[in-house]
Formats: structure tokens, C-alpha cells, sequence
């Protein structure tokens, strides 16, 4: 049988790959670091995502797993995610694929059906034109995290909502 997150875990190592090659390809036009911490947002993943935070969690020092739970119970009135301790990811090994992509030039559809790039403002200031290379298909990714996500329901057989709130992982949590 299959583990059950074994796809989902490839699907990961694919997304770094294409992250590292970005990043390595823009160089310094890229300012993220450890600590930037604007675009973690309170957000929604999928079931498979969520089974990975959870995963994850269970993986950290009774501290960390403590501290953990700690900032789930916390209301986010601004926002912030609360996977967010002093402007870290409590749980960054596993942090869902939107996450690794943040700052990257994105290339998505808007509302009126055209594409366009998107891109953290404080990103890539000096780059008139970013090569295809540098583009992640936000399309393309999410229809292979949904994909994942719909084998991983179907293969164990979980019946949970489409989208879980990060906030909700607290009452999955042992």
C-alpha cells in the first residue's frame, strides 16, 4: 500500500526544484529571507495539505508542538498566519505549496481572463522583462495539487472538506 502522503511529498520536491532554479536564476533581484514575513497570510489548503501540516506537527519537540498549539488557539485578527512564531514558520519543512512559492514571479489569469505576472513588490524592482523560466504557472501547479488532493481523498477513502482553515488544524491536533 502506498504511503499516504507519498505524492503529495513528490509533488513538493518538484515545486522546490522549480522554486531553487527561480531563485538561483534572479539571483538578488529576489530580497525573501528568513524573517520576511508579509505575504503569510491566514489561509486555506487542501486535505492533503493539511495531512502534511499534521504530519509535521507531530514531528516537533514537545516545546515546539506546545508552542505550536499555542498560536492555533490565538485569534489572527490581522490576518497574520498562525503558524507564525517571531516571523518563522513554526512548520516550514512542511508548509503547503502556495507558501514555497511566495515572492516568485507568478503567472496567473485574472478575473477578466488575462494573464498577466504577479510578483512581490519588493522583488525583481530592477527586471523590466522576466524570461518564461522565471514563471510559475499558477494554473498549471494548482491543477496538480488538485489532482494530488483527489487521489489521496480517493485512495484512503477520507471524507473531508475541499478547503481547510490553517486556524482549524488546532482541533485536529491530539
Amino acid at each position: 500500500m502506498a504511503q499516504p502522503l507519498e505524492n503529495y511529498h513528490r509533488l513538493l520536491r518538484k515545486v522546490d526544484q522549480l522554486c531553487e532554479g527561480i531563485t538561483t536564476l534572479l539571483g538578488d533581484a529576489l530580497t525573501c529571507h528568513a524573517g520576511c514575513s508579509s505575504c503569510c497570510v491566514s489561509i486555506s489548503v487542501f486535505p492533503v495539505e493539511a495531512a502534511a501540516l499534521l504530519e509535521a506537527a507531530g514531528q516537533l519537540s514537545p516545546e515546539q508542538y506546545r508552542l505550536l498549539k499555542e498560536r492555533l488557539a490565538q485569534p489572527h485578527a490581522d490576518e497574520q498566519c498562525p503558524l507564525l512564531s517571531d516571523d518563522r514558520c513554526l512548520l516550514y519543512q512542511a508548509r503547503p505549496i502556495i507558501c514555497r512559492t511566495h515572492g516568485l514571479p507568478i503567472l496567473l489569469t485574472d478575473d477578466g481572463g488575462q494573464r498577466r505576472v504577479d510578483v512581490c513588490p519588493h522583488n525583481c524592482k530592477e527586471i523590466e522583462t522576466l524570461p518564461g523560466e522565471a514563471l510559475i504557472d499558477l494554473e498549471r501547479l494548482n491543477a496538480l495539487l488538485v489532482s494530488v488532493n483527489v487521489l489521496y481523498l480517493r485512495e484512503f477513502g477520507i471524507k473531508l472538506p475541499e478547503r481547510i482553515k490553517i486556524c482549524s488544524l488546532k482541533e485536529m491536533l491530539p
